[in-house]
């Protein structure tokens, strides 16, 4: 094929499958990000055979972390958050710390180093906001008290997930990795090397940060004003895009910091004006694309024979992500005092892992810290758990009735 014709080739063979598998999901009851990840699997190189350019889904995913990110910027409102937050902060962050202390002794057990399996830990903490939206939206559950608080359960997860990602490449070395821009093994560095990188690394990111907080919000809703005033839906997406792709691109050139961090912003800057909700709408087709050919490209990397060369291990990551998890928040909610339709309802929310797992995974493996096997069994726990999510909520659902009755 001509070299030129290969990201249209990409393109088209993520999205035809996509589709395909997306409507097979949807009409079996399940959510259509099952059926993204199948389709990439059977596009990768170990179903059919190599299909798509898995280097050239790499960029394209990588798109489509930065679009998801500015849709979580987006939706990002501190007055929500503030109203569930005395119960989903500390709930959120009690969540994530014994799911990863699971994931640390489980990963521990197989011989992993401690970084691997504090990255593999965390990563199977954090929840799917897409699936659990998408499950509270078909119960009318989104605008209970109950979803209130998941919702801002999640929002919280997200954030420390953004801090992670943060973090994270300034810490590989003393965790027994290497840095993100290594070729191959680097030299360990010192205490006093990590703590000047780490002291370097948060004052990037202070500065952006800053910059982000006060002159965003003076100079980006002054060029949508602008832009809104010719009429033209065009340039107004087009603007939504440029703000979300420039202030991501600029933070990594001039900050250092992640594209994630700097499309997070990107929309916590837009989330305070008042074209929101419009460039919301406007930018939706477009963060639906790329996170389509996200779920595709990372469904590229999974080795379905995982499955039946080590099937123990996949359950044991299962029953921790569906388990385990659940477990965690329900007695974390309990100690906080609240019902039990409410631990219930978050235990059920948070009994799989989605985007953001993959984002972590994905970075994991970039610093050396884990290996591909770590990633199967990340996909195979996400697809098993987002399969099963249905069931787990209409247990939660029963249980909630039995308990009221």
């Amino acid at each position: 094929m001509p070299h030129e014709a290969t990201l249209i080739a990409t393109v088209a063979i993520g999205f035809v499958a996509a589709f395909a598998c997306g409507y097979a999901a949807d009409r079996l009851k399940l959510p259509p990000l099952v059926g993204y990840l199948v389709a990439g699997i059977i596009a990768g190189p170990y179903v059919l055979g190599f299909v798509g350019d898995i280097e050239l889904s790499g960029q394209l995913a990588e798109m489509g972390v930065i679009l998801l990110m500015f849709g979580v910027g987006l939706h990002f409102s501190i007055a929500d958050l503030a109203a569930v937050g005395w119960i989903a902060i500390p709930g959120a962050v009690g969540q994530i710390a014994i799911a990863t202390i699971l994931g640390i002794g489980l990963s521990l057990g197989w011989g992993w180093s401690l970084g691997g399996g504090l990255v593999f830990g965390l990563s199977l903490s954090v929840a799917s906001t897409v699936v659990v939206l998408r499950a509270l939206e078909q119960r009318n559950a989104l605008d209970s008290t109950n979803g209130r608080i998941a919702v801002g359960w999640l929002i919280v997860e997200d954030l420390a997930t953004v801090v992670i990602l943060v973090l994270l490449p300034s810490l590989a070395q003393l965790l027994g990795g290497h840095p993100l821009d290594a070729h191959g093994a680097a030299p360990a560095a010192s205490g006093g090397e990590i703590a000047l990188s780490l002291l370097i690394t948060f004052a990037k990111v202070a500065a952006f940060v800053a910059l982000a907080i006060f002159l965003g919000p003076r100079v980006v809703p002054w060029i949508l004003t602008q832009v809104a005033r010719t009429g033209s839906r065009e340039l107004f997406t087009l603007s939504v895009l440029a703000v979300a792709l420039g202030i991501a691109f600029g933070s990594a050139a001039v900050f250092g910091v992640s594209f994630a961090l700097g499309a997070f912003f990107a929309g916590v800057v837009l989330s305070e004006s008042r074209f929101s909700h419009r460039a919301a709408a406007e930018s939706l087709p477009m963060q639906d694309a790329f996170a389509v050919l996200f779920f595709v490209s990372v469904g590229m990397l999974f080795d379905p024979s995982v499955l039946w060369k080590d099937p123990i291990s996949v359950l044991l990551a299962v029953a921790l992500i569906i388990v385990g998890t659940s477990v965690a928040a329900f007695l974390v909610v309990s100690i906080l005092r609240f019902p039990v339709s409410t631990a219930l309802t978050v235990s059920a929310s948070l009994a799989q892992i989605g985007e953001f797992s993959f984002i972590l995974i994905g970075l994991g493996i970039s610093l050396g810290l884990l290996t591909g096997e770590a990633r199967d069994l990340v996909l195979a726990g996400a697809l098993i758990s987002i399969t099963l999510n249905q069931l787990v909520f209409s247990a939660s659902d029963w249980l909630i009735k039995r308990l009221a009755s």
